[in-house]
């Protein structure tokens, strides 16, 4: 059957041009849903550590500021200090991006210790 003019070589070209752009366009769409999961972590992380510096602040245990922090975000860890009349809490985690990119997240707040 002969081709009509203009068909020639270009038949399937389209076909081939979508295996490759649709893994492209895939791999684009997959990064973009994980850098708003990244984001959406660090958010949540700023305000666990928030909430953990408050806590030491009022004059909760260690224990149970860390127990605020892993509740809030699953994974974190987190770690305080004290300078002079101030508690500061970090709250750090490596979260997974598929399962090649980890991406280090980390948050840091402080209260003033005895406060209410």
């Amino acid at each position: 059957m002969a081709h009509p003019r203009g068909m020639g070589g270009d038949r399937g070209s389209v076909a081939a041009e979508l295996a490759v752009a649709l893994p492209a366009a895939l791999l684009a769409a997959l990064l973009g849903v994980g850098a708003l999961a990244a984001a959406a972590a660090q958010v949540s992380l700023q305000d666990a550590a928030a909430d953990a510096a408050r806590l030491l602040g009022r004059g909760e245990s260690p224990a149970r500021a860390a127990g605020a922090v892993t509740s809030a975000v699953d994974g974190a860890v987190f770690s305080a200090h004290t300078s002079g009349e101030t508690v500061c809490v970090t709250a750090a985690l490596d979260m997974r991006i598929g399962r090649v990119i980890s991406v280090p997240l980390r948050a840091s707040s402080c209260a003033l210790a005895g406060g209410r």
